[in-house]
């Protein structure tokens, strides 16, 4: 009897032990579903939901607003943002490690790449910067600029900051 009830007993806590298991299995399976779906399902960012924020001095001269549109989404590397650059206001010299698109959306600015000469952009205008390309763009000095900054970040990043552009090369 006493061997009896020791297996009874075994195989009790055995079979709770292979109940838990097999419900830990099963939440870890439904957590990887719902994470599966959750990563392939469309996701809405209201507009104005973004908040701004102040352009970095480090890497801005003049006042500008970043507001993020969207960040990165895997196994994309793509992000985005609408950028607002006030009279006179613009970016420092930087690259991109896979380039950058630009989608004027309002006002008139400049760009330069390094050594060229500076091109008006205005409203409407879509520009292509390669990778790598040393690069500013910003605001003119009467008017602002707003734009959509669209990037791709390799090993995690998708901006080298360099040296500000000085106002002898704005005025140029």
């Amino acid at each position: 009897m006493k061997l009896f009830t020791a297996a009874l007993i075994s195989l009790s806590l055995f079979a709770s032990a292979a109940s838990q298991a097999q419900t830990s299995a099963a939440q870890a399976d439904a957590s990887a579903i719902a994470s599966t779906a959750d990563s392939r399902s469309i996701k809405i960012t209201r507009s104005g939901s973004q908040q701004p924020s102040k352009g970095p001095a480090e890497y801005f001269t003049g006042s500008v607003q970043v507001e993020p549109l969207f960040p990165v989404h895997d196994p994309s590397r793509t992000s985005g943002g609408k950028v607002t650059f006030e009279p006179s206001a613009r970016s420092a010299w930087h690259t991109h490690p896979l380039g950058q698109i630009l989608i004027v959306t309002d006002g008139t600015g400049w760009i330069q790449q390094w050594g060229e000469p500076i091109e008006e952009i205005r409203k409407g205008d879509v520009i292509w910067i390669p990778a790598g390309v040393k690069h500013w763009h910003g605001a003119t000095p009467n008017n602002a600029l707003t734009h959509i900054a669209i990037q791709e970040q390799l090993n995690g990043k998708a901006v080298e900051w360099m040296e500000k552009v000085t106002d002898e090369q704005y005025r140029k």
